[in-house]
């Protein structure tokens, strides 16, 4: 039996937590090296014999006076004995990824359940060897971080998510706005964690969130990111959701009636396309765009003209906020803003508004409410479009 003389561990990486020398015949007189940033741990007959810090020591019954009493070894001369010896690496490195399972959050600028997922970095050192080894290691022969993750992964996730969504609800924080929050996030997530993993004899070091984002593994967060890209090209490009399907409708119109007439010729097909879009949305365009959820012929047809007291209409959506809120309100309950509405279609424009966001209709420099060549209720001052026999705020008649 070949016993052994020097006792060491040189890592070949800072992810290694401990690991356990691969031989046990050791005696009195082996030499034990230990490097800075690391301890090692005797362990025999379920027992820790003793623990050693940074330094060259000497295996002998003055440092490890258990060896007496488990093995009668005498305390002079070259005696064997067998022990378990794990070296523990009590560096620090910042170099364990996590991330959470998908959190249904319920979105306050939307108002809706949205599916978010967490991720980012956190780093542990152990400052208990002993118990580090008693609860964690058991019969393993090393234990490194990808050991620790896959260990602890449901308590973790559990205890991560349930701090960031406690978060988010009490600062009513939006998917728009999380990005400015992650190091207060980060900051108000560490106590716990730190309490977290005290009792397994480690010492939290750090703890960051780099991203939380929409989990587009789900089908949700799939559409609502799609959603989210859509309305930031349409912000872009300056046209509206109504618009994008009227041009869409009339593309497929335009299309098949190219395929279906023959002999119509390109003559035909750009009077048709010009009918139904229109360079400046007006025209046969903005009639089809105008059935919408910001049309009076949304609740039927024959609502008028619209606006803050036209009956066809029961909502529009706000032109500061994008919220949607009642024809009835004056101003938007959600921002302030006041409601402005298109004389042809009475939808929500913004004061330096040129053109109708819903139907293309151009509107007069003073503001969204007056359309271009018409002119104000004599009564009640709203404006009137051109040819309305009465006003259809108040129904008085126009001269």
């Amino acid at each position: 039996m070949r016993f052994i003389d020097v006792v060491e561990w040189e890592p070949q990486s800072n992810d290694i937590f401990a690991w356990k020398y691969p031989e046990t015949n050791l005696t009195t007189a082996t030499q034990l090296i230990v490097r800075e940033s690391q301890e090692a741990v005797f362990f025999s007959k379920g027992q820790i014999l003793g623990k050693f810090g940074p330094g060259k020591h000497k295996l002998t019954t003055e440092n490890l006076p258990l060896l007496n009493s488990l093995y009668s070894i005498p305390f002079s001369g070259k005696n064997p004995f067998t022990a378990e010896v794990w070296f523990v690496n009590k560096a620090a490195p910042l170099t364990i990824d996590w991330k959470s399972t998908s959190m249904r959050y319920m979105d306050p600028d939307y108002q809706q359940m949205i599916p978010l997922v967490a991720a980012g970095r956190y780093g542990l050192k152990v400052i208990d060897a002993e118990r580090f080894l008693v609860q964690l290691v058991g019969t393993l022969v090393s234990f490194t971080s990808r050991d620790l993750t896959n260990h602890f992964m449901g308590d973790l996730v559990s205890k991560t998510n349930s701090v960031v969504m406690s978060y988010m609800n009490t600062n009513r924080i939006g998917i728009n706005s999380i990005a400015a929050h992650l190091y207060d996030l980060s900051q108000f997530i560490k106590q716990p964690m730190a309490e977290f993993w005290e009792p397994y004899g480690f010492q939290l070091t750090g703890f960051n969130i780099t991203s939380i984002d929409l989990d587009t593994s789900t089908p949700d967060g799939k559409k609502i990111s799609d959603a989210l890209s859509d309305r930031s090209a349409q912000n872009i490009a300056g046209y509206t959701w109504q618009q994008k399907q009227g041009f869409g409708m009339a593309n497929n119109a335009v299309n098949k009636a190219a395929t279906a007439s023959g002999g119509m010729g390109m003559m035909g097909v750009a009077m048709m396309a010009n009918a139904f879009g229109g360079a400046g949305g007006g025209g046969m365009g903005a009639a089809m765009m105008a059935p919408t959820a910001q049309s009076p012929m949304a609740g039927g047809m024959g609502g008028g003209m619209g606006g803050a007291g036209g009956s066809a209409r029961a909502e529009v959506f706000c032109s500061n906020c994008a919220k949607k809120y009642p024809v009835t309100s004056r101003f938007c309950p959600h921002c302030g803003d006041a409601y402005n509405p298109c004389p042809a279609c009475g939808a929500d424009n913004s004061n330096t508004a040129k053109r109708c966001v819903s139907c293309g209709t151009q509107l007069m420099a003073g503001g969204p409410g007056a359309m271009a060549g018409g002119a104000g209720c004599p009564k009640c001052g709203s404006p009137v479009a051109p040819g309305v026999k009465f006003c259809p705020n108040c129904g008085n008649m126009m001269s």
